[in-house]
């Protein structure tokens, strides 16, 4: 005869042989920073593609764009500042400077190499600008201005196919860069030939 164990005495209740098993608890693992980061960006870049009109589209650009200037390193991110105020106090070769040494402490860090790009741009080194901007792409292939900005600098040097690629990727992320849609309007005839 089998004893009856009440069941708030903690002990688990044996029938005929066979045993009763909690199933284990799976551990839950700490999300990164990092982690939340990207998953963030994510969700950000899909709102993006899915904004209805321009002023929608603009506000989450902007949103978009703060958590860019965030590389995870408190001293990347000070040196990133420091290199945005001598930028607009007109010392492009300090900024750069300052940004060559973000780029060896946060290689990963797209955002150094595309504000690198604009400073390079600035001072009439367009082969410079190309590779950060390439840098940064590798690093963040959504980045819709860097594809803008690299858009530019092949027109500039009238490599339309290029440029009408670049800009193209630009308008796969952000399909409201109404500059960048009058580009490829622009340049569609001459590189895809025009309907007859």
């Amino acid at each position: 005869m089998a004893l009856a164990v009440p069941p708030w005495s903690g002990v688990a209740a044996q029938s005929q042989g066979s045993e009763r098993r909690e199933a284990p608890k799976s551990a839950e693992r700490p999300v990164s920073p990092e982690a939340r980061r990207a998953a963030q960006l994510d969700q950000l870049f899909e709102r993006l593609g899915n904004s209805g009109d321009a002023a929608e589209a603009a506000g989450i650009a902007r949103l978009i764009e703060r958590q860019w200037l965030r590389s995870g390193s408190d001293t990347a991110d000070l040196l990133m500042s420091r290199a945005l105020v001598a930028a607009r106090s007109g010392n492009p070769p300090l900024a750069i400077e300052l940004l060559d040494r973000v780029v060896v402490i946060e290689a990963g860090w797209a955002e150094a190499w595309a504000k690198r790009a604009t400073l390079f741009g600035m001072l009439g080194d367009r082969r410079q600008a190309i590779l950060d901007l390439q840098q940064a792409i590798a690093r963040e292939p959504r980045h819709y201005e860097a594809w803008t900005a690299l858009g530019r600098l092949f027109e500039v040097d009238e490599e339309k196919v290029l440029a009408l690629r670049a800009y193209r990727q630009a308008l796969a992320v952000h399909p409201h860069l109404e500059a960048v849609k009058a580009a490829v309007e622009r340049l569609a005839p001459d590189v895809d030939g025009r309907d007859i």
